[in-house]
Parts: structure tokens; C-alpha cells; sequence
């Protein structure tokens, strides 16, 4: 897929683990079809405006030309102009990354003028899937680049909030052991006619320093005994995150819970105005012997109180 030009520049190359660990992402984000590609640095104060609500960029000196004056803050508007120029030319599915380096000025009373971070921003466009027979058509949604990044950066979860450049109510901050580092969404319906798109691409951007340096998966000695499960299905508020759920209930087990996941979300019918069911898996191994069903109900029985206590939830029979 073309790209806007690269443009040159001189730069500090970072240490070979770190080179080692940009180019394993990288090779990672191509293997799940997505395609890369190198933004200008220099941008348009309007995509400064509408992707960062950055009234105060970095300005350039003597700017090449008045659509190149400052210098980015976000890799978000080179990627929608890379969509655009995609799309101008029929290209109806579209998937990139780009890994680059953003500015801004230092917080006051720092020792240096401005800041520079190295970035990851990714755009999904159009079908999640390209035209085959085996699958259904349908258009990549907020989900997919979620899982895909969760795939791509070990221990790293989503929480919603606002963005200025994404839909309210489609966001979410991205976070590794509870520190911000990055955004994920579907980009505002105020932005969709200005930059002439028919439809909302998904956006996602990462301070890459942090995901390259977040939790690395190991092995583990997989058990010859065989796994129990069990289903714990609760009805809770509505307002209440999916992923606050995951994370209590992840805490709340032993270490042979070796898997907890949600397969099962139903809102309407049956029940009350304000809530909706949720059903959990739980997956209980041991690794060195057989577990009894009094330490597998003692398991389950703890998370179910647990549930109760922390977030009202009630047992659907």
C-alpha cells in the first residue's frame, strides 16, 4: 500500500536490544496483515487540533511549507492521510502501523526545551477479513485491534475514557501494570467528512519504550493431569467493566486456576432494567497431582462470594 514519502533525518539509534525488540514487533504486526509505513514528522497544525487537541505544538523555525509547520505529538493524523490517499485509489481494506518518534514541549522547569517519544500507532480500515469464502463479511471493529494488541504486548489491558479524536463511548485507554501508555478507538464522527471518509477507521497508539519493555511471555511446564471446569454465570449492573470482573476474579484464585475467560454476555429478556448476565469459564489444574471436588468447589464457591461481596452480583440459575 503506498505511503507519503519518508523524509531524512539524523537520529541517535537505539541500543541493539531495543532495535531487536522494534523489528520482532514490527515482523509480529506484519504476520497479522497489517503493513508499514513512515509518516512525516513535520505535520499540519489542523491534525495537531483534531487528534491531540494540541493548541500549543512544537512550531518549526522555517517550516518548508504552511502544511508542514509544526512537529507532531500524536502518529495519528499521518496514518488517516495515509487511509485517505489508500482509498482515493480503491483500496477498500486497509491496515497500517507506523513506528515513529512524536514531540513536545518539556513540562516547565525540565532541563531540556521539548520531549521526544518513540510510538506505535496503528489504523484497521474496512473488512475485518480480506473477501474469502469461509467467512462472512463484516467491518474490523474496536475488538479486533483490541485483540490484536493484547496478542502483541503481553499484560496489557483497556479501560474506558475519552479521547478528542475518538468516539464517545468507543475508547479506551490502554494501560501495562496500571500505568497509562496509550489509546485505542474509533475515530470521531466530527472527523469522518474533513478528511473525506465514508466510514470510522479504529485507531490504536503505544509508547512503544513501555511495551517493549513490559512483561515477557515463559514457558510452562504443561500438567498430565487432566483440567476441571466450571461456569460461574452472574447477573451485575450494567455500568459495571467486564474487566473489573476478569481482574478479581484472576486474584481472587489459586495458582491452579490456569485460565479464566468470559464466553457468554446477554442483555434484554428475563432480565431486570439495568443489568445484563455475564458467564465465566474457569479453567482449575494442578501440576502434580489430581485435585478433589471439595478443593475445586472451594475454589469456585470463593470467587462467587467474592463477586457477591465486591460488585452485588447475583447467581443465574
Amino acid at each position: 500500500i503506498p505511503g507519503v514519502a519518508p523524509i531524512g533525518r539524523l537520529q541517535l539509534l537505539p541500543a541493539p536490544e531495543a532495535r531487536r525488540g522494534r523489528l520482532q514487533l514490527a515482523q509480529a504486526l506484519v504476520a497479522r496483515d497489517y503493513q508499514e509505513v513512515i509518516t512525516y514528522s513535520f505535520v499540519d497544525p489542523a491534525w495537531e487540533r483534531d487528534f491531540a487537541a494540541n493548541a500549543t505544538p512544537v512550531a518549526v523555525i522555517n517550516p518548508i511549507a504552511a502544511q508542514m509547520a509544526v512537529m507532531r505529538s500524536t502518529l495519528a493524523g499521518g496514518l488517516v492521510a495515509t487511509l485517505g490517499f489508500n482509498l482515493k485509489r480503491r483500496q477498500e481494506r486497509v491496515r497500517l502501523f507506523e513506528i515513529g518518534r512524536t514531540f513536545a514541549h518539556a513540562p516547565q522547569g525540565a532541563a531540556d526545551a521539548y520531549v521526544q517519544q518513540s510510538r506505535l500507532g496503528v489504523l484497521s480500515y474496512g473488512s475485518a477479513l480480506p473477501e474469502q469464502w469461509g467467512e462472512g463479511a463484516r467491518r474490523a471493529d474496536f475488538f479486533d485491534l483490541k485483540g490484536d494488541f493484547e496478542a502483541l504486548v503481553p499484560g496489557l489491558r483497556c479501560r474506558a475514557a475519552a479521547h478528542p479524536a475518538l468516539h464517545p463511548g468507543r475508547s479506551a485507554e490502554l494501560l501495562l501494570a496500571d500505568r497509562v501508555v496509550g489509546w485505542l478507538g474509533e475515530l470521531h464522527p466530527a472527523l469522518l467528512a474533513p478528511y473525506d471518509l465514508v466510514q470510522a477507521p479504529i485507531l490504536a497508539e503505544l509508547d512503544l519504550d513501555a511495551a517493549l519493555g513490559g512483561q515477557v511471555p515463559r514457558f510452562v511446564e504443561p500438567s498430565r493431569f487432566p483440567p476441571v471446569r466450571r461456569d460461574i454465570s452472574v447477573i451485575v449492573d450494567e455500568s459495571i467493566a467486564v474487566d473489573d470482573l476478569l481482574d478479581a476474579l484472576k486474584k481472587q484464585g489459586p495458582a491452579a486456576v490456569v485460565d479464566i475467560g468470559i464466553f457468554d454476555l446477554y442483555r434484554g429478556k428475563g432480565l431486570p432494567e439495568g443489568k445484563k448476565s455475564l458467564a465465566f469459564r474457569i479453567v482449575i489444574q494442578d501440576t502434580a497431582r489430581t485435585l478433589t471436588d471439595i478443593e475445586i468447589d472451594e475454589v469456585t464457591t470463593g470467587m462467587k462470594r467474592m463477586l457477591a461481596e465486591r460488585f452485588g452480583a447475583e447467581l443465574r440459575k
